[in-house]
């Protein structure tokens, strides 16, 4: 194991001290309040000096916030200036010790006027590149030739800076009125503490929504922050918009941001995402906006009844819309964790601005048998969490189902291994670094978040710690920020945070099965632990990056203003699923690095910033590329790999989609050439005309202002274009289930969609497929096919072959079970026998 992952911890004590000298006449009366990142005595005997004055020490506190940022004395000087007290000579006030702990107070509370703005941090590279490219494209957009406002993507990983870079946006256009939509509202502390503590903001105003409009001065420029739920509510007794909110419907925004994008609830794939994370398959959040609002199947910013003259979206998992061809490349801006620890590792000279920027790592663990055989289930018989940690009851009395197990795991995870937890391993096997017994990693962890599949688990585990005999977690505050009692959106943040009090001197885990894994930088958390099972990156990784949210303290020593100490130099991410974590990181690293369409290189560029350790019940060793494909694929089967081949996903029929289509001859007449696309023309007129009818329908007039006969005319017309859109999209579904017969009777190795089309025996895809490769790759090119899952499907399919050809010791082509043909088959066997199956 290498030892560099794991970094010495930081020894930074920042303190705020106040001393007076009673021998002194001129000060009487007068305390001295300073800095200093050691004892408060050892700074005051320098102070003092040769003059060996006197001095008494009458405070002496952290000057930590628990959010983990620092602030400085002149942070105190300041709140104490402005309260009126006199401050005849440098750091010496007329003032009491009471008056000195009410500024600490208020500034640990971040209690700060216009006048004391205290945040000036400057944009990094990406970020002005995002503002430039951004800007170029609305100021370039022709608005002649569209009748749709401009709409721009931030594909913009955790921790970018999304909500000041927006920002530095907005007034790089020469915004006013800034509206910034969300579903969820806990990231609003982000939005307004970018907007009202940064000196480059001065003048502007952050409105909430319970502001009224007489409370809004518009000679100035604003941002208007709230939820879907809230903006887009009806009245229950008219139906119609929210008195309160009926200035916001009236205002022409000069931009609408929607933020935390990939949270739609617009359609099935997006629902399931946002139910994925919450107990039961329920979100408070989403709940609350169905109740409000009522479901949106097919999202389009047109249908808002908000005007504006641009759309700005931001996502750090958009996998959605760049799959779906919603955005073209001129309207993505893109920024990976790759990019960003490229840009740390590759930056020459001082002041790095992604120093502080943590390198995440990942340490996966095999369980012991007799841990792992409980809870063993799914599809490939393998670990699984959400049964292992199951659980039952209310709040005072739940319990896992099997906790004389989950006991075990607690004991191992801190380095307690019993005869019991080590039975099963393998003779000389080392024991692998726990994350609370390993002493590198012990000295990181204060502060952890643990990820678990429901409300009850989440008590069940604060329970369980805190029996007689768990004595190791006595020692941290354990907090549940899960169910309704612990606050919807940001009411579940400001318990984690008074829990930390002065974070460099407590210990806190944090339980959730869902809240503050999106949207909320907690920054003294520096591991999270990955107790659920998830299906989606998505999921995954939002929460994953939850942890690295820098930790770093400006002046360290008090003496140098331009010295930074970075407190967090790592983070980590615990699973207990192998297969499914490393199948997740393969799923990230494709998925969101639109230009490299080789799964092998994406994988391998994203865990060189973030290493993989897997322990497999003998030794901890760190995974490269091609193992992490391998253990992710460990448990897949042909009739897995068959059904990626049927998915939805794969395809896009979306209004945008068959626009281009009809536009492009080519496409079109490639297309009806297939059988069952005969009316294809007319079947995509009919479908935009009648979705664009009932969007403008719906976006004039609500449920209650519709008459009955209304309704169910509307309602028959939604029927007709959905259902040919869903025939469009199984005929493309047909053709793409195609594409595999293809690659197994072809003789080229292909690795991606590009090979597939340029590599290609133009006679036999003709044959299998019904279109000829340069029609194919018109339709690549339009976005009827999401290429990067096909990328996927194809590698998989073709790393799949090979290795079962290679286990079986037999050629390439021979002794496969296709066509429901069990002997063993040529190539031009095969072929014989696909043809006469398609005769």
């Amino acid at each position: 194991m290498d030892i560099k992952l794991f970094p010495k911890k930081s020894e930074v004590t920042p303190t705020v001290y106040a001393y007076e000298l009673p021998n002194d006449t001129s000060r009487k009366a007068q305390l001295k309040v300073g800095f200093t990142n050691r004892t408060a005595q050892n700074r005051i005997k320098e102070q003092v000096g040769a003059t060996r004055a006197e001095y008494r020490i009458v405070l002496e506190e952290s000057a930590m916030r628990n959010d983990g940022s620092t602030f400085m004395d002149y942070d105190v000087h300041r709140y104490l200036k402005n309260k009126g007290f006199k401050n005849a000579d440098g750091e010496w006030f007329h003032c009491t010790i009471k008056d000195i702990k009410a500024a600490l107070i208020a500034v640990k509370k971040g209690e700060l006027n216009e006048e004391n703005r205290s945040l000036n941090f400057k944009m990094r590279p990406e970020q002005k590149k995002a503002i430039e490219q951004t800007a170029y494209y609305f100021k370039s957009f022709d608005r002649t030739s569209s009748a749709r406002t401009p709409e721009f993507l931030w594909n913009a990983k955790m921790r970018f800076g999304k909500t000041f870079t927006a920002y530095q946006l907005a007034k790089t256009m020469n915004w006013n009125k800034v509206l910034v939509l969300t579903f969820k509202p806990a990231v609003e502390n982000s939005w307004q503490e970018d907007l009202m503590c940064h000196v480059d903001f001065e003048g502007w105003q952050f409105i909430s929504k319970n502001t009224i409009e007489d409370e809004v001065d518009e000679t100035k420029p604003f941002v208007c922050f709230g939820s879907f739920q809230d903006f887009l509510g009806k009245n229950t007794s008219t139906g119609g918009i929210k008195t309160k909110n009926e200035w916001v419907h009236a205002t022409n925004w000069d931009c609408v941001i929607f933020d935390e994008y990939h949270f739609g609830a617009w359609n099935e794939n997006s629902k399931a995402l946002f139910e994925e994370l919450y107990e039961n398959g329920e979100d408070e959040d989403l709940k609350d906006f169905e109740r409000k609002v009522g479901k949106i199947e097919n999202f389009d910013a047109d249908i808002i009844p908000i005007t504006t003259n641009h759309f700005l979206y931001l996502s750090g998992t958009p996998f959605r819309a760049l799959t779906s061809g919603e955005f073209i490349e001129e309207q993505i801006f893109n920024w990976t964790y790759t990019d960003e620890q490229n840009a740390k590792e590759e930056w020459v000279g001082e002041n790095n601005p992604y120093e502080s920027l943590p390198r995440m790592v990942m340490l996966t663990y095999q369980m012991p048998d007799s841990i792992k055989e409980v809870a063993i289930g799914g599809e490939f018989n393998e670990f699984d969490l959400n049964v292992f940690f199951e659980a039952k009851g209310d709040m005072e009395n739940a319990h896992f189902v099997m906790e004389e197990f989950v006991q075990k795991w607690l004991d191992l995870i801190r380095g307690s291994f019993s005869a019991t937890t080590l039975d099963d391993l393998k003779l000389g096997a080392k024991k692998p670094p726990m994350p609370f017994s390993d002493s590198r990693l012990l000295s990181i962890l204060n502060h952890t978040f643990w990820f678990l599949p429901s409300v009850a688990s989440c008590h069940a585990m604060k329970n369980l710690m805190l029996k007689p005999n768990n004595t190791f977690y006595k020692d941290y505050k354990i907090i549940v920020a899960a169910g309704t009692q612990a606050g919807i959106g940001v009411a579940a943040l400001p318990p984690v945070l008074e829990a930390m009090d002065n974070p460099l001197s407590t210990k806190t885990i944090t339980l959730s099965c869902g809240k503050l894994t999106t949207g909320v930088s907690v920054k003294p958390w520096t591991g999270i632990f990955m107790l659920r099972n998830s299906s989606s990156p998505e999921t995954y990784f939002q929460a994953a990056f939850r942890v690295q949210t820098p930790w770093a303290i400006k002046n360290p020593d008090g003496e140098s203003p331009n010295k930074t100490e970075i407190i967090k130099k790592e983070c980590y991410v615990f699973d207990f699923a192998p297969n499914r974590a490393l199948s997740q990181v393969a799923d990230y690293a494709c998925r969101l690095n639109v230009n490299e369409s080789n799964p092998e290189k994406n994988v391998a560029e994203f865990i060189h910033f973030l290493p993989v350790l897997a322990y497999d019940g003998s030794s901890m060793k760190q995974v490269d590329a091609a193992g992490v494909l391998d253990i992710a694929m460990s448990g897949t089967t042909a009739t897995l790999l068959a059904r990626r081949w049927e998915s939805a996903l794969l395809v896009n029929v979306d209004n945008g989609t068959l626009e281009r289509i009809k536009n492009n001859p080519d496409a079109l007449n490639a297309l009806m050439s297939i059988e069952g696309f005969r009316s294809l023309n007319q079947d995509i007129e009919t479908i935009i005309n009648k979705s664009e009818a009932v969007k403008k329908v719906k976006k004039e007039k609500n449920d209650k202002e519709m008459t009955k006969k209304e309704k169910k005319e509307l309602s028959d017309e939604e029927k007709e274009y959905k259902s040919l859109r869903k025939q469009i999209q199984e005929k493309l579904i047909k053709f793409a289930t195609r594409i595999p017969v293809f690659m197994y009777l072809t003789d080229y190795r292909e690795h991606t969609l590009k090979d597939v089309i340029t590599q290609l025996e133009p006679g036999l895809f003709k044959k299998v497929t019904g279109l000829n490769v340069k029609d194919f790759e018109i339709l690549v090119s339009l976005g009827v096919f999401n290429s990067s899952l096909m990328n996927d499907a194809v590698y998989k399919f073709k790393r799949y072959e090979d290795a079962s050809l290679e286990y079986t010791g037999i050629n390439k082509h021979q002794g496969q079970n296709v066509g429901g043909y069990d002997t063993v088959l040529s190539r031009e066997d095969y072929n014989q026998v696909y043809v006469n199956q398609s005769e």
